[in-house]
């Protein structure tokens, strides 16, 4: 039965400490933080699909590579004068074993089963062609190979010497074009959805309200600093509102939306920019074997970072195949299941300067887009070809990823900017939380959380922080600048994750 206005108004509003709002990777790791730090806090979750972990956490809507800018070239890009900077590889890196720690601690902690249902060990790759970018590639390798988080780097340039690191990709290929690539042989693939309902399966076990096919409508403030939060079930109608000291909005490209309601300063001058995408997926298994390696190349001009071509191996319920892509496209939704009005509905005085500055600034992004919009079947097999040579595209089926959506800013004599990463925005009274952008993302949600622990729960964290250096061993240490207790903590969480 729906609710009438004054019927719904009857119901008295629900009380609880913390609201989570979006059943994917990141509301379900600041849920297990807090569940272990503060277990006498309640904490509801509204998700708006029938299960955890379906949207931006899904392994077919993201790449699952595990970032920690072993291969992504993007994250080290040539200075004006050639020059690699390795700081944004490591610090990533540094992000990444934070969540590598966490898994650990969750799995050594009988909070996680088995770890081989979310993470396996794959050598994470980049190859390149062509003289300049084979030169580019060795000085990122001699830029990283001193890097104690990197030193297990190895090169080769030698065709043969690749061949064996990744048949597919020579096979066929032109005799004599120039060929370089760098491996890590201790990469990881993960299904972030995977891990997702492994954390909101730890979650309802230990008490969170976990409510699916729940709609959020609103969020405005109540009496006393607290917020009310109004909820819609999906399936029966009916409306309630929750009210509660915290909220996190970690619902993907549906945070924005959710952010301009609650009308903290701290949101305003945000918009969003959704890029699309999509993959050619192989299970023959007589393809499959020939590949264990999670492949990047360098990404076209005027395309996004996160349109960088790569082959992956992926392993999803158990079963083993390979992903290629991505093929970039454009959709004014916000997410995968969501609304062509997302985009224009995001639109406010506040972030209209940003919007237009990001539009003129990015005409050749635009265009990219637009010509990979316009890709047929035929030029996307053409695509593929240039990675692996002999493919045949018939034995490869093109499926559609999830939504992503770039943050555009506010920037002080730009107007504004398109931004390729993640922002935390939090409100100066600690009461609200939300997480914008895209890569790493998922690959970096425990150091995200902790950051969203720093600044929304200042008078707790002095208390917290002797469990959270259990639960993290390297807890506010820089690992790349000890390389005596990363080495310490690589071989616990191999081992612990069953990575050896």
């Amino acid at each position: 039965m729906k609710l009438t206005a004054k019927n719904q108004a009857e119901i008295p509003a629900e009380h609880t400490d913390v609201v989570l709002i979006g059943g994917g990777i990141m509301s379900a790791t600041l849920g297990a933080f807090l569940k272990q730090l503060q277990p006498d806090w309640s904490i509801s979750l509204f998700e708006r699909l029938d299960r955890a972990g379906l949207e931006s956490s899904d392994p077919w809507n993201n790449a699952g590579t595990g970032h920690a800018a072993l291969c992504e070239l993007n994250y080290t890009p040539a200075g004006p004068d050639g020059t690699v900077d390795p700081a944004k590889a490591v610090a990533i890196n540094e992000q990444f074993q934070v969540s590598r720690q966490f898994w650990a601690h969750m799995v050594e902690s009988g909070h996680l089963g088995d770890p081989s249902g979310f993470i396996n060990p794959v050598p994470h790759m980049s190859f390149v062609w062509g003289e300049k970018n084979t030169a580019y590639l060795r000085k990122r390798y001699e830029a990283l190979r001193s890097q104690p988080l990197f030193e297990t780097i190895e090169h080769a340039e030698d065709p043969s010497a690749i061949a064996d690191w990744a048949p597919l990709l020579m096979s066929g290929r032109t005799a004599g074009q120039p060929v370089a690539a760098s491996r890590v042989a201790d990469g990881t693939d993960v299904d972030f959805g995977s891990l997702t309902r492994g954390l909101t399966s730890y979650l309802e076990a230990n008490g969170v309200d976990l409510n699916y096919n729940h709609d959020v409508a609103d969020l405005s403030r109540g009496s006393k600093g607290r917020w009310e939060v109004k909820v819609r079930n999906r399936a029966t109608g009916q409306a309630r509102t929750v009210n509660a000291r915290f909220v996190f909005i970690g619902a993907g490209g549906g945070a924005l939306h959710l952010l301009q309601r609650t009308g903290i300063p701290e949101g305003k001058g945000f918009a969003g920019f959704p890029v699309s995408g999509q993959f050619l997926k192989c299970g023959d298994p007589d393809i499959v074997n020939q590949h264990n390696a999670k492949v990047y190349g360098q990404a076209s001009v005027g395309a996004p970072p996160m349109s960088v071509p790569h082959l992956d191996t992926r392993y999803v319920n158990g079963e083993r195949s390979l992903l290629f892509g991505p093929y970039a496209g454009f959709s004014t939704k916000f997410l995968k299941r969501g609304s062509f009005f997302d985009l224009p509905g995001s639109i406010r005085p506040s972030n209209l300067v940003p919007m237009l500055a990001v539009a003129k600034d990015n005409v050749p992004l635009t265009k990219y887009l637009i010509s990979e919009v316009l890709k047929n079947r035929d030029a996307k097999n053409t695509y593929l070809n240039e990675f692996i040579p002999d493919a045949d595209g018939d034995k490869w089926d093109l499926i559609t990823a999830g939504q992503r959506v770039q943050i555009i800013k506010k920037a002080p004599g730009k107007g504004g900017v398109l931004q390729f990463g993640t922002e935390v925005i939090t409100a100066a009274d600690g009461s609200v939380g939300a997480l914008l952008g895209a890569s790493p993302g998922a690959s970096t949600a425990a150091p995200i959380m902790l950051e969203i622990l720093k600044r929304c729960f200042p008078a707790q964290l002095p208390g917290w922080e002797p469990k959270l250096k259990d639960m993290i061993p390297g807890y506010g240490v820089k690992l790349n600048e000890n390389s005596s207790l990363a080495a310490d903590i690589l071989s616990r969480t191999d081992r612990v994750l069953k990575l050896q």
